[in-house]
């Protein structure tokens, strides 16, 4: 029993004191320490000194120095007075939890990728040719636009039922696009279904958090990750699938049930975690919110991926468009800099988060990865079915080799950090094999055997696979509970965007190249003929020479994209160097603490 007389004590009342302000976030939410003497005869000085003991059990100093307590954390039982009860969710509850959010996620990935195999059946029943493009990118707009915005929501409201808000305006979108009469109807609920996809994946990280102990989430965070290679390989078999047998309003449609039972375990199974934030008037969390923030930075977002996506493509990169867009953009994104640089802690982005090292080189890790591998899941699939001949469906089983590298030692990169705890050596060693993977890839030619093009995607879905949940480890290792949401968002915005920005610049390396490629094998024909055909259409009326010379066309062409996907998989090494060597064994704050 501790005794405030017995000098072998003193050295942690010297280590253990705090300012007054401190101590009383410590009392117990059912009593101040005075009524806690009244009931059980203690001295308000020992009470003092239960609780920093408390704190001292509980937390570790930096965390206790940063995070506010609530009634949770300090009601937790314990074994003894070094051990703490676990209270996050354990045994079939926890494992129907991952489970729903694995759904979830799969779900939204799903999303961009199974519409490319039903685009044919799509247009033919709207004629709606022009409007090709707008069916993904409607989604991507949304999505990336929004994802900063859930951040701070999770941050300050409910993360049980905004999750579930997020899981509603997905579903919504997806009927949408399921029933829809028009192809106005369809984009329009695409960009729905892409602001609930952008709650959905940053929610299930969050809620990842507050469900598994940090020491053990690498490899759970690997389950959750890993949803996004599985339904790049799903996504066009199930598409094609659908298509030929059903609808290609099934592509949709199949959202709705999966839906159904995410939203069915989260509300039984989750409890919403109680946190001191989440007790404030409703008029202060909407001021934290930096609602000026957002609403400069969503318009900006959508007018550059706009402009990436007209330019040279629609519109010509001087047309008053492109050049609107491109001032709309810079306008607004310098007025959103200001704005976080003047609001701080109230900002979208609170500068003191992204000043820590470890998050804004994760962030720069994030956005050159997923610039690299969306690059190689858009591009890929056109090499196959260009060069090689492929249909649809059987390039996405020719990408396998790659997809399945990234689900595979994804899994084996959060077990590797689960555990041995670091883990940026794995970020290093991915960025490494992503260089060699994707400069391996920029070297293919129609001749290529199927033993090397197998054998380089492997190398590359590898290193992404090693890489890709390495970001998010490092942020919530160096981030206080309560900010753990906004680095979240800051890492999955910083990936999404990566991609969005670098397909549209490997899309305008690989068009100017084919205009080239074309004039010099096959100069009879028109380059633009070739452009406006499309993949497939145009190796349906030429001859087997034309072919030859076609095929070696957008293997050159395709060789300028898959390099813009080596320089940006060899940047991310930059990231990895400046993350801090952090263990997550070496780091024990509860989220529940939050």
């Amino acid at each position: 029993m501790f005794d405030p007389k017995d000098p072998s004590m003193s050295p942690i009342m010297e280590s253990q004191s705090f300012p007054s302000s401190r101590a009383s976030t410590l009392a117990p939410s059912n009593g101040s320490i005075s009524d806690m003497e009244k009931e059980t005869g203690t001295s308000s000085a020992a009470a003092s000194i239960q609780d920093l003991k408390i704190e001292h059990i509980a937390l570790p100093k930096t965390a206790a120095a940063d995070s506010p307590l609530d009634s949770t954390s300090l009601n937790r039982s314990t074994k003894s007075s070094d051990e703490v009860i676990p209270d996050y969710p354990t045994g079939m509850k926890l494992g129907l939890i991952v489970l729903a959010l694995c759904l979830s996620v799969f779900v939204m990935a799903l999303d961009n990728s199974i519409i490319a195999t039903a685009i044919p059946r799509i247009t033919d029943e709207f004629n709606s040719l022009n409007d090709v493009g707008w069916y993904g990118s409607a989604y991507l707009l949304t999505t990336a636009s929004f994802m900063l915005l859930f951040g701070k929501l999770f941050t300050f409201f409910s993360i049980k039922w905004f999750y579930l808000l997020a899981i509603a305006l997905f579903e919504l979108g997806s009927l949408i696009c399921g029933t829809a009469p028009s192809s106005i109807a369809l984009i329009v609920g695409r960009a729905i279904a892409g602001i609930g996809g952008a709650g959905i994946y940053v929610g299930s990280l969050i809620i990842l958090t507050y469900s598994v102990p940090l020491e053990k989430r690498p490899i759970y965070t690997s389950f959750v990750s890993s949803m996004w290679g599985i339904s790049n390989v799903a996504g066009p078999l199930l598409g094609g699938l659908f298509t030929d047998s059903l609808s290609w309003r099934w592509c949709f449609l199949v959202n709705l049930p999966i839906g159904a039972v995410t939203v069915l375990v989260i509300l039984i199974f989750f409890p919403d975690p109680v946190r001191k934030v989440t007790k404030e008037g409703w008029r202060t969390r909407l001021i934290q919110m930096d609602p000026i923030g957002n609403l400069l930075f969503m318009p900006a977002i959508i007018c550059l991926l706009l402009a990436l996506h007209w330019g040279g493509v629609t519109y010509s990169w001087n047309s008053s468009r492109i050049i609107a867009l491109l001032f709309i953009f810079g306008t607004a994104m310098t007025s959103f800099i200001y704005i976080q640089y003047r609001n701080q802690d109230n900002a979208t982005v609170p500068p003191r988060i992204f000043r820590k090292r470890s998050v804004w080189s994760s962030a720069f890790y994030a956005f050159n990865l997923g610039a690299a591998f969306l690059l190689s899941v858009y591009f890929l699939p056109i090499w196959f079915q260009s060069v090689k001949g492929a249909s649809a469906v059987n390039s996405g089983v020719m990408n396998l080799p790659m997809l399945g590298g990234v689900v595979i030692f994804s899994l084996v990169a959060g077990a590797l950090v689960t555990l041995w705890g670091y883990y940026t050596p794995w970020m290093i060693l991915g960025s490494m094999l992503m260089a060699i993977g994707y400069g391996l890839i920029s070297t293919f030619k129609p001749d290529t055997p199927a033993g090397l093009w197998i054998g380089f995607q492997i190398i590359a879905g590898t290193g992404v696979g090693f890489g890709m949940q390495q970001p998010l480890m490092a942020v919530q290792v160096v981030l206080d509970a309560a900010d753990v949401p906004t680095g979240t968002a800051i890492i999955i915005f910083s990936q999404t965007i990566g991609g969005a920005i670098f397909v549209a610049i490997g899309q305008m390396a690989f068009t100017n190249k084919l205009v080239d490629s074309v004039r010099e094998y096959v100069p009879g024909i028109d380059p633009a003929t070739v452009i406006a055909s499309g993949v497939t259409a145009v190796r349906e009326n030429l001859t087997s020479e034309l072919l030859h010379g076609i095929a070696y066309a957008y293997s050159d062409a395709l060789a300028q994209a898959f390099l813009v996907s080596a320089v940006t998989a060899s940047v991310t090494i930059v990231g990895a160097l400046f993350v801090e060597w952090k263990s997550v064994k070496g780091k024990d704050v509860r989220a529940s603490i939050a």
